[in-house]
């Protein structure tokens, strides 16, 4: 009797630990042009709801292991995340040196950007098969570089719903192409950013070219790399304070733009 009561408590106290699964990290790879890419499909599958999918665009070190982790944190229960590498999988920066040599043929030839963006994007849609997408909700979110590049897919005139950006690259090569904007579009950056406020007036003025509904928000005493938990250098520092609060404004963002609401 007292070994069948042990058995039944221990099922018990079981049961919660066994319902609660780990967050799925599932490759994912494609070939466009000779180059393939090698990204990482983040989601928690302890719950079966679908729930939107997000395009998530690393600093400039590309998919890493800190990419990864801070996409777990952002995913949560809320959406399924695609840690989307645009170098290819051979190129994995170590250094800044590094990711500036990786960078630098995406800023140098936009149109590049923006179809590995939209690449990436149907990348996304694809993995609704096997991964709880909801495709009626898309969006994309991007840090530093990646900041540059979510918003060159939203100038792509990519079907998302929103699109934010976290200390990014503000600079287009074509302002024009901002009319073909359909996403909601959300620029956080920090007021002594010396990298990036510099064109924070031009960037506003493409805006304001724009069909879009757009918010530029500006976190007082940040600087550069706000979000990034491992940079402490003078210029490009983590402020926990100011993540945290881009971060509720991100979900907010895409809480409004998924339901359609202001």
């Amino acid at each position: 009797m007292r070994l069948l009561r042990f058995a039944s408590l221990l099922l018990l106290t079981l049961g919660p630990v066994v319902a609660h699964a780990a967050m799925v990290h599932r490759t994912v790879t494609w070939t466009r042009e000779g180059t393939t890419f090698k990204s990482v499909l983040v989601y928690d599958d302890a719950i079966a709801a679908k729930r939107p999918g997000l395009v998530m665009v690393p600093n400039w070190y590309g998919v890493n292991a800190m990419a990864v982790k801070k996409a777990e944190m952002i995913a949560g229960k809320r959406y399924v995340i695609l840690v989307t590498d645009l170098y290819g999988e051979g190129v994995r920066p170590t250094s800044n040196a590094e990711a500036e040599v990786a960078t630098k043929p995406l800023y140098t030839h936009r149109a590049l950007l923006r179809e590995r963006m939209n690449e990436a994007l149907a990348q996304l849609k694809a993995q609704a098969k096997d991964a709880p997408i909801d495709l009626k909700h898309l969006a994309a979110i991007g840090f530093c570089f990646g900041g540059a590049a979510v918003l060159d897919l939203a100038r792509s005139g990519a079907d998302v719903a929103a699109v934010v950006s976290f200390h990014g690259d503000l600079t287009t090569d074509n302002p024009a192409l901002a009319k073909q904007i359909k996403a909601r579009v959300l620029a956080m950056n920090g007021a002594d950013d010396t990298w990036t406020m510099k064109d924070a007036d031009a960037f506003m003025n493409e805006m304001r070219g724009s069909p879009a509904d757009w918010q530029f928000v500006v976190l007082g005493h940040a600087v550069h790399c706000f979000t990034e938990t491992d940079q402490h250098s003078p210029g490009c520092m983590y402020d926990a304070a100011a993540a945290a609060r881009s971060y509720r404004l991100m979900h907010d963002w895409l809480d409004h733009a998924f339901a359609g609401t202001d």
